[in-house]
């Protein structure tokens, strides 16, 4: 069981951190500063996840961009996510049509709060309009969820 501490960067060595930061940094055209908080915040998402794995978790889109980049990294995502869950967390895209199933986003918010490490709001909020409907916007750019 890992240790909870205030920084989620202690979720996963310091090398393959910033490894993850410039992926994002070069995939997303975003400053180094950004592609950080966008990271850390991905790792308390999985966390969330881990801790949650019946509640098929959505990011929201800033933060399903780390998602993405950590799951590019099939080994060291694969070691992390036995070491964290015990299991594969698995990324699930939704498709058209399929039946309501993800969280909400403030669902989502409550149980990444639940991990007890910090919650960058601004990375949170705002979902884009498109993506959204009354009062259950609930995926990230890509569609997607973790799956139990």
């Amino acid at each position: 069981m890992i240790t909870l501490a205030a920084d989620p960067t202690t979720l996963v060595d310091a090398d393959l951190f910033d490894r993850l930061v410039t992926r994002i940094v070069e995939d997303e055209g975003v400053d180094w500063s950004f592609a950080e908080r966008v990271m850390r915040q991905a790792l308390v998402f999985l966390k969330a996840c881990a801790d949650n794995p019946a509640a098929r978790l959505s990011p929201s889109n800033l933060v399903d961009l780390g998602w993405h980049a950590f799951i590019l990294h099939t080994a060291e995502y694969a070691r992390f996510c036995e070491n964290i869950a015990g299991r594969f967390i698995h990324h699930s895209p939704t498709c058209p049509g399929d039946p309501p199933g993800g969280a909400t986003l403030a669902r989502t918010i409550e149980m990444v709060r639940a991990t007890g490490f910090p919650v960058d709001m601004p990375l949170w909020e705002g979902c884009r309009a498109a993506d959204c409907k009354e009062g259950d916007c609930s995926q990230c750019h890509q569609g997607c969820v973790d799956s139990p």
